[in-house]
């Protein structure tokens, strides 16, 4: 690692009594979320000044007590000032699975509030780290059009290049690995259910392959089901998928209280404190 895990870190507050100890962690692509992937991205979007709202949805029979409402799902959805992107918390609303992991983020955005359709959508699972879902948000905050392409491909894999990913020998413009062979991002074809509003997208057929989007996971037992996964619809913005894997391949360790137990025994680790 670039950065040393040990003095340069502004000391922590004590431990509370009963509570896990907190550790100084890396890589980053390998830390998890410690558990707090919501409250890490919905601070982010507090921070912002994008409006949470509260969906739910139940079943409830004429006269029935209200204690007795039952509650099928509860959705939280953070609005952005200008309505034209929107982050939703999916873990609790039955989400569709990538990688055969639960969708727990779908960030979407349109170019227009009047639209009824997202232009695009990204989808991050649990473990994804929470701090390069919030650099994702934070750049797309700052961009005036969200749907709007402004640059190539070239931006992402030149981010983790930057920070000792290794370029796919066969596919050197589409493909990185980090150096333990973990953690991947690809240009490819998109997975099914991923939402586009390019028309082109909308228009292939099953047996065809349409525009490539962005993919990454981390794979750290061949065989066993990934850590975590993140996809991007084939009109997310390249840039902003260069913020995202810039931050996830940065060599900054990150604070963790929970690690993930497929990653445990490969992590760099110091106590904070």
């Amino acid at each position: 690692m670039e950065a040393p895990l040990y003095p340069d870190f502004p000391p922590d507050p004590p431990t509370p009594r009963g509570a896990q100890p907190a550790f100084w962690v890396g890589p980053r692509h390998l830390a998890g979320d410690d558990g707090r992937l919501y409250d890490a991205v919905a601070d982010t979007l507090a921070g912002l000044g994008w409006t949470s709202l509260t969906i739910v949805r139940g079943r409830r029979e004429p006269d029935e007590p209200s204690e007795e409402h039952q509650v099928l799902r509860s959705t939280v959805v953070h609005i952005s000032p200008d309505a034209l992107r929107w982050a939703q918390w999916t873990l609790p609303d039955e989400p569709f699975h990538l990688g055969d992991l639960p969708i727990a983020w779908q960030i979407s955005a349109r170019a227009e509030a009047s639209s009824p359709l997202a232009g695009w959508s990204a989808y991050f699972t649990r473990d994804v780290p929470g701090e390069a879902v919030a650099d994702f948000l934070i750049a797309l905050d700052a961009r005036d059009q969200p749907t709007a392409t402004l640059v190539g491909p070239g931006p992402v894999l030149d981010a983790v290049a930057a920070h000792g990913w290794l370029r796919d020998v066969d596919q050197p413009q589409a493909a990185a690995t980090d150096p333990t062979f973990t953690s991947y991002i690809s240009l490819g074809k998109v997975p099914p259910l991923i939402q586009d509003g390019d028309p082109h997208v909308l228009a292939t057929g099953a047996d065809e392959t349409g525009p490539a989007g962005w993919q990454a996971w981390a794979d750290p037992e061949p065989g066993a089901p990934c850590l975590w996964a993140a996809s991007f619809a084939a009109s997310v913005p390249h840039d902003l998928v260069a913020a995202f894997v810039a931050s996830l391949s940065s060599t900054e360790p990150v604070l963790r209280r929970v690690l993930p137990e497929a990653t445990r025994e490969r992590l760099l680790r110091a106590p904070a404190g």
